[in-house]
């Protein structure tokens, strides 16, 4: 097993793989910015090393202040979390080009899957389902113009290298074409210095439904169930829960069989996600994309099967065999997350600030990944997400029962937060039912 590790990243996600480190008894290092500095992730790594300012450019994209904090640290490894560098695969080459083990799949899968259009042509040709759409970028609006006319509207304009929801709209005509490829085609330039755009379908009644994936040591890719987030604003998650209300146990096992399809196309090791769109009304569904790295949602996962991903991928890149049997993974329970932002809870805009009362809820049932405490200060510099609030129950009536208890029993004050969302999401009859879509946060609104 490996015996240290720097963790490139912050927040929860960084706490959350401290945590798994130090039960395994590996030595743990966080990098932070100036900004981060009294943050829990820091003083709970047994070392810690600032890596720049607060602008993620100047720290925790850094790669070369990570790298040379990894050499003075003495770690053997880095685990990239989520988000920033975790889905670079330079950076993955780069580490490893270093004499360190990355923790995350292959450079090679990471690339192979990070340009939406590559990704969707190789997902075709190993037999997962994809949604009609262009298998090269649409060089010009012209020439997208005339790809949504073969697809037929609506169509989904996305950026070739985006991702976590970001860089996409949808044109239901061609004059709202001519408008949203330029805005897609600018913001993917921008943020991710990549114009690439492809053209989709789109379908205007959909759930969101993904697969956790885990590609093992010794070659085989294995699947540990899916997970439902279609409770979204702004294409991006809300709330996860898994197994998918909408699953049955005949459209699980083609999803699953999809998804290590999908992992064996690409020769992938370690946490995965294949993300796809389910059409409910026809029990189709349809590879969406594929996410090279541990998801925030992870722990819905870990509760119905049983597992530690952090620790499973620690263990695949230490080249040591998994945890568990890959041949007899059975899900059990059911468990919700919700994500706790720092953000209005009516409109979803960020609402940074100092905390001055942070209580969480505990319980049977009940798990709390946060990334802040009382005294700390959510900043402008990064992501919203302050904690994420895993509820657990033998049925999902239990674990809503529970969600709603522990949403009324968390307590923040300073900042703007969406709690009172999931009080009046945890009530809303068509939540309750399992019947929804991702238009159902829109429907609230």
């Amino acid at each position: 097993m490996i015996e240290s590790l720097l963790v490139a990243n912050r927040g929860e996600i960084a706490r959350r793989i401290i945590r798994t480190g130090r039960r395994l008894g590996i030595r743990t290092i966080a990098v932070h910015s100036e900004a981060d500095g009294a943050l829990p992730f820091v003083t709970e790594a047994d070392e810690a090393v600032c890596v720049g300012p607060a602008n993620p450019a100047q720290s925790y994209r850094n790669v070369e202040a990570i790298l040379d904090a990894a050499r003075s640290t003495g770690a053997e490894a880095i685990h990239p979390g989520y988000g920033f560098l975790s889905e670079n695969a330079d950076f993955a080459r780069t580490v490893e080009g270093a004499g360190l083990v990355w923790v995350g799949p292959g450079a090679d899968a990471i690339s192979a899957m990070g340009d939406k259009i590559n990704a969707r042509n190789l997902m075709a040709a190993a037999g997962v389902p994809v949604a009609p759409g262009t298998t090269e970028p649409a060089s010009d609006l012209d020439a997208a113009v005339v790809a949504a006319a073969e697809i037929g509207y609506p169509v989904m304009v996305k950026a070739a290298a985006g991702g976590g929801g970001m860089g996409m709209g949808v044109a239901a005509d061609e004059t709202a074409l001519r408008t949203e490829y330029d805005k897609v085609r600018a913001f993917a330039e921008r943020m991710f210095g990549d114009g690439s755009v492809l053209i989709e379908r789109y379908f205007p009644r959909v759930r969101h439904v993904e697969v956790q994936i885990l590609g093992l040591a010794d070659g085989r890719v294995v699947a540990l169930g899916e997970r439902e987030c279609s409770v979204q604003r702004r294409n991006q998650k809300l709330v996860e829960e898994s197994p998918s209300p909408a699953v049955s146990p005949e459209l699980r096992e083609r999803f699953l069989a999809a998804a290590v399809r999908a992992g064996e196309a690409v020769d992938y090791r370690n946490a995965g996600t294949v993300e796809c769109l389910l059409d409910p009304s026809t029990q189709e569904f349809f590879f969406l994309e594929m996410n090279t790295r541990l998801q925030v949602e992870h722990p819905v996962t870990e509760y119905v099967y049983g597992v530690d991903l952090v620790e499973e991928q620690l263990r695949v890149a230490s080249g040591l065999a998994p945890t568990f049997d890959p041949d007899a993974l059975t899900p059990r329970g059911h468990a919700i997350e919700l994500r706790i932002n720092a953000e209005d809870p009516k409109r979803f805009m960020p609402g940074p600030g100092a905390i001055t009362t942070w209580n969480e809820p505990s319980g049977t049932g009940i798990r709390v990944d946060s990334g802040y405490v009382a005294g700390n200060t959510v900043t402008p510099f990064y992501d919203s997400l302050m904690a994420k609030l895993i509820l657990t129950g033998a049925t999902r009536e239990e674990a809503v029962e529970r969600a709603r208890a522990a949403v009324a029993q968390f307590e923040i004050v300073g900042p703007k937060c969406n709690l009172p969302f999931f009080a009046e999401l945890l009530e809303n009859p068509e939540f309750l039912s399992g019947d929804y879509d991702t238009g159902i946060v829109s429907r609230m609104r």
